[in-house]
């Protein structure tokens, strides 16, 4: 099986040297373009190796790196007829999300080109603009993003119809008696798609799996889990794999690593979290420097480059943590058991030993293969009770660690007023969680927020992380960085209008912001009634963050060097970068592995940026979801919440406990509402009544839509004013 996977590897590097040697090739300047046939020749291509040929041809139209003419001949892009993912709405338009591109294409209704939900596309653009979008239309679909879809089944006499669960596909499946697999109204079902319809006929599919009946417990969440393609199950051979991994350390393993088992050391983290792999020791020398410890789970020791564990864990790219369950990227044998840092047995970890001075600064630091053991497995609770709380049983309870948490309490409010002194961008929003029982049924929402245990265990997160980035930049070798660009000038343009309706402002160089002036902002709104609507509206005016191979700095953090390499367990590009981490210190990144790094590392980052955007969309979903069954069961109820939101269909307002629903413009009482977008507000055009951003709000609770996860509010009848 290792054989396949090399040969397979070893195919995949071959693939994309032919990708890059045709791309060099097409973008030369002397370059005449020419047919498939002419190309083969002129690369003296075998008649064996044809279809392999037309493969990489293929998927070099399919990233938009090369384009082909009506005459069948291939040349580089066309910059006004780029490549992008079609992302359709319900109403019919689109827009194409195009790599390297700030705004999005609009697309109009008559001009996609047949295109469905997440095709790869060829656009053309248009003169016209739809606001800040560009217009375009869809010339030719090069490859379709969805082969199957989830959604629910609607029985008719001779036939059937899937009305799809995601909200962006306008049109329901049709469904032909014959391909319906004994299907019955109310069935979640899997549906395949056979045809994508064109403006005569619907899309056509045919049931290939029945996920239960839509009140079937759990049948919600695994329709989401299905409608992400979120792999559950692990393969066969990754579970014999899996299954021949040791339970116990190897002595074989322990030779040549640094022995800190004597060491003080603690894991600190959630009550029911079971793939510990992170500990943390903290002692003080004489001289009063603090010798920090971020000990790291070995997971790469366990899992080998091009096994199928490896392979499995590079597809999922990320553990996926929904409301009910956790989809975990590596087997629970590896992330429960032998890579877990649990309490008093040995481990095998990376380590990043810091020297930290009283202003913060690291004097000096190694990184290092260690052998570990923790001495107790803490939670997030117990250090607030005693460090916040004082709690004396607590406190007594773990006595003897009591100082060590002390003076990580400490060291860790010392880094983060440096990070604070640099302009470090921190969001203290109430996160939610919520409580369901035994059939899946959320019985409470409560919202989840961060204490003197969670930024303490993130403050020595965030500096082992930047210590490591740090060291392999300068070591000029092929690393993966997490990347977080500046903001895009138009959204903190509109930011800045939008704050100044209360008062605030943040100064601008040119069309560039720092992040300390939105760090500046977040301070003086601290503690304010509109403190969650700005930190919010500020959030989604920055740029996702990402994994890329450059190290170009990250915004929200205000610092240089950024990599993530304190979560293996759950994360891909974390043990990707403890092989690298390992290679260097055993002295083996010779040419040939740095080669081989700068040509795997580009598509590692990529797929694994592309990973965590999926999960978070299945845990928003989720979240979404079950906060909408939570608050069918309080129809008529009244709560008091903050509006956050306004648009010219209604207003946005969310509840303490983290849910938000949205007050139609027309169930609006006493007047005829329109949306001012100059102030941002909704105004009465005969009374002047206005509804503001970030104002309070009483509201009841009208009706909910399980299937759109969406909840609707009104306002109390004894609150309209006669």
């Amino acid at each position: 099986m290792e054989h396949e996977k090399r040969e397979q590897s070893e195919q995949r590097g071959l693939f994309e040297q032919r990708k890059n040697l045709i791309c060099e090739l097409v973008a030369d300047e002397m370059y005449v373009p020419m047919k498939e046939k002419e190309l083969a020749a002129f690369m003296q291509v075998s008649r064996e190796e044809r279809e392999d040929f037309r493969e990489v041809l293929q998927a070099l139209l399919t990233e938009g790196r090369v384009q082909v003419t009506k005459q069948g001949k291939y040349v580089k892009p066309d910059a006004n007829q780029p490549v992008g993912t079609f992302i359709s709405h319900a109403k019919g338009f689109g827009f194409v999300e195009i790599e390297g591109r700030t705004e999005d294409l609009y697309i109009p209704e008559d001009m996609t080109g047949g295109a469905f939900h997440l095709d790869r596309v060829q656009v053309a653009l248009l003169p016209g603009r739809r606001g800040a979008r560009q217009e375009a239309q869809v010339v030719k679909i090069l490859e379709r993003g969805m082969k199957q879809i989830v959604g629910t089944y609607q029985q008719s006499q001779n036939f059937g119809f899937v009305v799809p669960d995601n909200g962006k596909i306008a049109e329901d499946i049709f469904v032909p008696k014959e391909r319906s697999k004994g299907a019955v109204t109310g069935h979640k079902v899997v549906v395949e798609l056979t045809s994508y319809g064109d403006e005569r006929h619907k899309p056509e599919g045919r049931v290939v799996e029945i996920l239960g009946h839509i009140n079937d417990p759990g049948v919600d969440i695994l329709s989401i889990v299905r409608g992400f393609d979120l792999p559950v199950e692990f393969g066969e051979k990754v579970m014999n794999q899996a299954g021949r991994v040791p339970d116990e350390v190897q002595e074989a393993d322990k030779e040549g690593r640094m022995d800190l088992r004597d060491l003080q050391m603690v894991t600190i983290d959630g009550e029911d979290a079971k793939d510990l792999d992170d500990a943390v020791s903290l002692y003080q020398d004489e001289a009063g420097l603090y010798h920090l410890g971020v000990h790291i789970a070995d997971v790469s020791n366990y899992v080998q480059e091009n096994s199928a564990l490896d392979w499995e864990a590079l597809e999922r790219g990320t553990s996926v943590y929904l409301v009910d369950r956790v989809i975990p990227m590596l087997p629970h044998k590896l992330s429960n058991g032998i890579c877990s840092l649990n309490q008093g047995v040995e481990r095998l970890a990376l380590s990043c030993l810091m020297t930290i001075n009283e202003k913060g600064e690291v004097t000096d630091y190694q990184i290092a293969e260690t052998v570990i053991c923790v001495n107790r497995r803490m939670s997030y609770t117990a250090v607030k009770k005693i460090l916040e709380d004082q709690d004396e049983a607590e406190r007594k309870e773990y006595e003897e660690l009591v100082p060590m948490f002390e003076m990580m309490e400490h060291l860790a409010a010392v880094l983060r007023k440096k990070r604070h002194k640099r302009g470090s961008i921190d969001f203290d929003f109430a996160e939610s969680k919520i409580i369901l029982d035994e059939n899946g049924h959320p019985t409470d929402i409560r919202p989840y927020e961060r204490n003197t245990a969670t930024k303490m265990i993130e403050d020595f997160m965030l500096i082992a992380n930047e210590t490591v980035a740090q060291h392999f930049f300068w070591m000029e070798l092929p690393f993966l960085y997490r990347t977080h660009e500046n903001p895009d000038p138009e959204k903190i343009m509109k930011l800045s209008a939008f704050i100044r309706n209360f008062g605030y402002h943040i100064k601008l160089t040119g069309e560039e912001i720092h992040p300390k002036e939105l760090q500046k902002l977040l301070g003086k709104i601290a503690d304010t009634e509109e403190e969650t609507l700005i930190s919010r509206l500020t959030l989604r005016s920055m740029k996702q963050a990402k994994y890329t191979v450059e190290c170009t700095g990250h915004f929200g953090l205000a610092c240089q060097y950024y990599c993530h390499f304190t979560s293996p367990i759950r994360r891909y590009p974390d043990l990707q970068i403890h092989r690298i981490i390992k290679e260097q210190l055993r002295g083996r990144l010779k040419e040939k592995r740095i080669e081989h790094y700068d040509e795997r590392l580009p598509e590692v980052a990529k797929h694994s940026s592309r990973m965590e955007r999926r999960a978070e969309e299945a845990e928003r979903e989720t979240d979404k979801l079950k906060k909408a069954e939570y608050m069918e069961e309080r129809i008529g109820e009244i709560y008091e919440g903050v509006i956050s939101g306004i648009t010219q269909w209604g207003i946005y307002v969310e509840l303490p406990n983290t849910v938000e629903g949205l007050i139609h413009v027309a169930a609006l009482p006493g007047d005829y509402f329109c949306y001012d977008e100059n102030s941002y507000e909704m105004v009465g055009q005969n009374t002047g009544k206005t509804y503001k951003l970030g104002e309070r709000i009483r509201i009841q609770v009208k009706s909910v839509d399980l299937f759109a996860k969406t909840i609707d509010f009104m306002i109390p009848e004894e609150d309209v004013e006669s």
